[in-house]
Order: structure tokens, then C-alpha cells, then sequence
């Protein structure tokens, strides 16, 4: 990953709603939520909602699909993993004190099926 991609996809996340949209999609997994389920789980106003998914859209955090009359949005879960990759690339010199937390993270992440979202956010 380029550092300007990773920027953008940082700076798409540096804002509180962004970022818990981002969060709720990956807690969902592949499913996704239509653009109303999402609006009425965080209450954000349509108007705002649609350029917040638009931001993420555009960093490639998430992805949508047409389903019927909904659009569906789901978070990338390959552009995440990327970013923490990119994050992880130079990690503490490879300390093994300061890495090893994280790399359980990531190696949890990589076995991830949708079903183990919820463990790693406790980790």
C-alpha cells in the first residue's frame, strides 16, 4: 500500500461517525446493511449518512451491491487488512514484546470467517 492510500483511508476514518459506520460494517461481516438500517442504527440524517459512505466509498473501505431496491453496504475487509498491514509493515523494529499483542491481533484477523469479529474487538 501506497502512504498516499493509506492516508486517505485514515483520514476517511478520522472522524466519529465515519469510523463508527466503518466498525458497525465490519461487526456485520459480508451481510452488509442497507443504507436505512445504517441510518436508523446510528441516527444520522440521510444527507449526512450519504456523503459519510461516500468518503468511505472513495478510500475503498467499503463496498455496495444492489439488492432489489436497497443498496447494500459491507466493509472491505481486504483494504483493511492492507491498512494494518501497511500500519505493521516497520512494527517496534520486531521487538517481539511490543509486536507480539499485535501480531495476535492481525493473525486473528487473517483466520477471521465473520465470526470472530466480535472476539477481536475485545482484544
Amino acid at each position: 500500500m501506497e502512504s498516499k492510500t493509506a492516508a486517505a483511508a485514515l483520514a476517511a476514518l478520522a472522524h466519529e461517525g465515519r469510523l463508527g459506520i466503518f466498525r458497525m460494517l465490519v461487526r456485520v461481516g459480508a451481510v452488509g446493511m442497507a443504507a436505512g438500517e445504517i441510518a436508523r442504527a446510528t441516527g444520522i440524517l440521510p444527507n449526512t449518512l450519504s456523503s459519510s459512505l461516500n468518503i468511505l466509498s472513495h478510500a475503498d473501505l467499503i463496498v455496495s451491491r444492489r439488492e432489489g431496491r436497497s443498496i447494500i453496504y459491507s466493509a472491505n475487509y481486504w483494504a483493511m487488512s492492507t491498512l494494518l498491514e501497511f500500519l505493521m509493515q516497520d512494527c517496534c523494529g520486531g521487538d517481539p514484546k511490543i509486536c507480539a499483542p499485535l501480531s495476535d491481533i492481525v493473525a486473528k484477523a487473517a483466520a477471521c470467517d465473520g465470526t470472530c469479529l466480535t472476539e477481536l474487538e475485545t482484544a
